[in-house]
């Protein structure tokens, strides 16, 4: 797509360069699954998908393989590779702690160093049961069973055997490992923490204790994630966002329910209107609809028989039951069903700030990136089938300047499908879901934009972008979708449009979010830009600090004509030392520090101190006003005086 090439009623391309501009991928990006930690470390071969994926998935065979030889009576569940490593679920007789870690890690190690490979055993599912229960694995069993419940006839048992062939250890699996166990580095992982996690999920089940390991293919790799852990400590939104005063978590208003103070709520207010004024700028409508519907209608969406774990307890009221909104897709299924449309009308795209709220476990939530209520820069798009790869296009273009203006220069497209093996968590038929995975596909097959596949990680009612982004320490975040094709909803719904022939077509119906959750998106840019945010999105932008009372008048000028253009400002009287508000307004990170004596005063002038450098230079208030309010206006990163 060539730059300046117009598109649509998004903009240009061109101008943005953002579809255009492939320097915001990593070169390996199209190799790279989602459990990758950083491009920049793809130098070989040991960094490819295939990999990483095998030599973690070993991995958790190797930890199973320790902790069953440290705990004999131990009863293993499962042990998938995820992002930066793997964990592996176990039934411990008595509880382990984290000072078992140096005893598993040095089993580990020995077993690594014995070079074991992988044999793999293929076995009727009635053979494999009978095999599970001699070895008294009642897990194993029950999951051999839901195979073969659903259809299955076979499965795969992998033995680890040592050079003599004898075998040291076997797990249910379908495959993916290293060919020897030698290719794992030794040195390249650690175990991390113990988590509480249920059986299958379910509360009603065994509480099983859950292991997680990080693992890299080399040293360096290990040393440099858990040094960037390190320093992501040191600014957890939830200690900074206490310290700056951004958000508030009462017990008494409940778990998973934040509340923005003054200072959070400028953030979210710039945020808002930042993408509300692009939103208009490419024909998006906004609606406004309510936090709570009948139950019916989340029934008639599926949301309740698929989704049912995650909405609050139905209230029943006097002319029915009543669900508190866990999504805003049904709502503006109504708002579109509440008139005719025709083809000429179409796409017609619905977006709100929705809040919504998902029934997470009490123990599960924290400060603002894991709550029970949020509030969502939603959209819905209603189209035409011919029209989908524009507005596909559309919504990529949007979410690349969004996050590239923010500072994410590093992310990657994962199209996210449904699970074949598991059709009972999905609706609608195979038919809708291979139109709309094969729509997704081509959208950026044609774009030639990299991604990957994940079966399994789509919605239930249809598949999906995911774009996720890495911070300034190199964690991924999945922050929005981007976007969700469904051809299910609009069939439920039995909506239509007036197509040019006269007759009754269905639309093709797309859910999108760019920041996700507002609550979570402003947790994550506290630690992206480690509390000192630019100076647009900055909750105070100037401190006014008059060196002594003889300076104040001057300072109050300043400060009203500051405000004026509409700055956020804050005035340190002179009782203090100068060096203590120097110091408190650091603290806070305010941007920029005036200070104002004789000089200033006499050449009505400012002495701006930038607190993220430290540097101080001397300017007209004039020349200062100017250059703030171009910053602010073209949303810089980096904003200078002088």
């Amino acid at each position: 797509m060539a730059n300046g090439t117009p598109f649509g009623n998004f903009g240009y391309l061109g101008n943005f360069g953002y579809l255009g501009n492939f320097s915001l991928f990593p070169p390996c990006l199209h190799q790279m699954p989602s459990f990758c930690y950083s491009a920049a470390m793809c130098p070989a071969a040991t960094d490819s998908a295939d990999y990483l994926h095998n030599m973690r998935h070993s991995l958790a065979h190797v930890l199973a393989q320790a902790v069953m030889k440290l705990w004999p009576d131990t009863k293993p569940t499962i042990g998938p590779p995820i992002d930066n490593g793997c964990y592996y679920d176990f039934l411990f007789a008595k509880p382990i702690s984290t000072e078992d870690f140096g005893a598993i890690e040095k089993e580990m190690r020995k077993i690594i160093n014995q070079g074991q490979t992988f044999e793999v055993d293929a076995l009727k599912v009635d053979d494999a049961i009978a095999f599970w229960k001699e070895k008294k694995q009642p897990f194993k069993v029950e999951l051999v069973e839901d195979l073969k419940a659903k259809g299955e006839t076979k499965v795969t048992n992998y033995r680890n055997v040592d050079a003599k062939g004898q075998e040291m250890f076997v797990d249910l699996c379908r495959g993916g490992h290293v060919e020897n166990l030698k290719e794992i580095p030794a040195d390249g992982f650690k175990l991390m923490s113990l988590a509480g996690a249920y059986w299958r999920g379910d509360e009603k089940r065994e509480q099983l204790t859950r292991i997680y390991v990080v693992a890299f293919p080399s040293k360096e790799q290990l040393q440099t994630y858990l040094k960037n852990l390190e320093e992501a400590a040191k600014v957890d939104h939830r200690k900074l966002g206490k310290e700056m005063n951004i958000f508030v978590l009462s017990e008494t208003v409940g778990p998973g329910l934040p509340m923005l103070a003054p200072k959070g709520a400028v953030i979210r207010q710039e945020l808002e209107g930042w993408i509300r004024g692009e939103l208009k700028r490419r024909g998006y409508s906004f609606v406004y609809t309510p936090n709570i519907g009948r139950a019916d209608l989340y029934k008639k969406s599926g949301h309740l028989s698929h989704f049912k774990k995650d909405i609050f307890p139905l209230m029943q009221a006097e002319d029915a039951e009543y669900v508190l909104k866990p999504m805003n897709c049904p709502h503006h299924v109504q708002v579109y069903e509440s008139r005719p449309w025709s083809y000429r009308e179409l796409p017609q795209r619905f977006a709100e700030f929705g809040t919504v709220y998902r029934y997470e476990q009490s123990g599960e939530v924290g400060g603002l990136t894991r709550v029970r209520g949020f509030t969502q820069d939603d959209a819905h798009l209603f189209m035409c089938p011919d029209q989908m790869q524009q507005e596909i296009e559309g919504i990529l273009d949007l979410a690349f300047y969004i996050y590239k203006t923010l500072g994410f220069e590093n992310f990657r497209l994962r199209l996210s499908l449904h699970d074949p093996a598991n059709w009972e968590k999905y609706i609608g038929t195979k038919e809708n879901w291979k139109l709309a995975e094969d729509a997704l596909r081509n959208a950026l097959e044609k774009l030639k934009l990299p991604y990957e596949e994940a079966v399994g990680e789509s919605a239930f009612y249809g598949p999906k972008i995911d774009l996720i982004v890495k911070d300034v320490f190199g964690r991924e975040w999945q922050l929005g979708t981007i976007p969700q094709v469904d051809y299910n909803m609009p069939e439920r719904f039995d909506i239509w449009y007036n197509d040019k022939d006269g007759t009754k077509k269905r639309p093709v119906m797309m859910h999108r979010a760019i920041f996700g959750s507002f609550e979570r998106f402003i947790g994550v840019l506290i630690e992206h830009f480690k509390g000192a945010f630019p100076l647009w999105l900055a909750p105070v932008q100037v401190s006014l600090v008059p060196v002594a009372e003889a300076h104040e008048g001057y300072a109050h000028d300043v400060e009203a004509a500051l405000k004026a253009k509409g700055m956020r400002v804050t005035y340190f009287e002179s009782t203090d030392s100068l060096g203590k508000r120097v110091r408190e307004s650091e603290k806070q990170k305010i941007p920029y520090v005036l200070v104002l004596g004789d000089k200033e005063v006499e050449a009505k002038s400012v002495a701006v101190r930038n607190t993220r450098t430290g540097k101080q230079e001397v300017v007209s208030l004039d020349q200062f006003i100017a250059k703030t309010a171009k910053d602010v206006d073209e949303r810089n990163l980096e904003c200078s005086i002088g």
